[in-house]
């Protein structure tokens, strides 16, 4: 996926309330009582939001609506855009007004903002270390509550793609559901027989027995979890290519390859959103 292509994917109505939650917590009973105290209520201040790492970018519209939030005058210029690869020092947005808004702001921004660069930055990870094979890298449920939404696109600005985004957009049968309805074949048949034409099946196992009796029930997608290689790749020929096959459980960057290359289709990651580590961003200020 392309930056131009992230255009429009995370609508501004799906982060405001996140970032007035954040913006509720930090500023408590009082407000920023250090603003308050020590800098002018008509200061003025530019300041560029800065990637002291480098990596990907996600999230830049989160800087004009946390300072939309406290200050519809101040203005931001975005200096690069979600998707790009940007190295240490690159300036990703400028910010001019008010500086107690912008001070305000500032570590809500930069708390959301680092998030999603981290985790789009991650999953870039992922997706060059299975350049050249048929795999795709995707993203779990496995998310910040509250957050899921952001985290997801993120994802995808990394070059990931999307599985479900809850519970009630595709069924999903995992090993508990299985041990409540006696067997994989059973499971899956009360599932297909509940979902409509447009909702898709995909049932997880953790043998090639397993893989075997969930064919006979003809799922969307099968999930392997915790296969070894030897099993994926006995899983991948006895498959055929009649269902998507998912890996699963554990996957990391040392091992990722290996996966991809046994001929599973997607290769789910938990590791992209609850793992990500914050990509570094600071608030620096410009002189006049």
């Amino acid at each position: 996926m392309t930056p131009n292509d992230l255009d429009g994917l995370l609508p501004d109505l799906l982060i405001a309330p996140v970032i007035r939650g954040a913006l509720a917590e930090d500023l408590g009973r009082a407000g920023d009582v250090t603003a308050q105290a020590c800098v002018p209520a008509d200061a003025k201040l530019t300041a560029d939001f800065v990637a002291r790492r480098g990596g990907v970018v996600a999230g830049l519209s989160i800087v004009r609506l946390t300072l939309a939030e406290l200050d519809a005058g101040v203005t931001v210029d975005p200096l690069t855009a979600d998707g790009h690869v940007v190295p240490a020092g690159t300036a990703l947005a400028r910010v001019s007004g008010n500086a107690r808004a912008i001070l305000t702001a500032e570590r809500t921004a930069l708390n959301l903002l680092g998030r999603l660069c981290g985790i789009a930055t991650l999953t870039q990870d992922f997706v060059d270390a299975v350049a050249g094979t048929n795999a795709r890298i995707t993203d779990t449920r496995k998310t910040t509550p509250g957050l899921r939404q952001l985290e997801k696109f993120a994802v995808r600005c990394g070059g990931g793609v999307n599985h479900r985004f809850g519970l009630d957009d595709a069924i999903l049968i995992k090993d508990n559901h299985v041990a409540a309805c006696g067997s994989v074949g059973e499971a899956v048949r009360r599932a297909k027989a509940f979902a409509g034409h447009l909702m898709k099946v995909e049932v997880e196992v953790d043998s090639l027995v397993q893989l075997q009796e969930a064919l006979a029930h003809d799922p969307d997608v099968i999930m392997l979890d915790n296969f070894t290689l030897e099993d994926m790749a006995e899983a991948v020929r006895t498959v055929a290519g009649r269902v998507i096959l998912e890996a699963s459980g554990g996957v990391t960057l040392d091992s990722v390859r290996a996966i991809a290359e046994t001929g599973v289709d997607v290769i789910s990651v938990g590791a992209l959103t609850h793992s990500a580590k914050v990509l570094d961003i600071g608030l620096d200020a410009v002189g006049n």
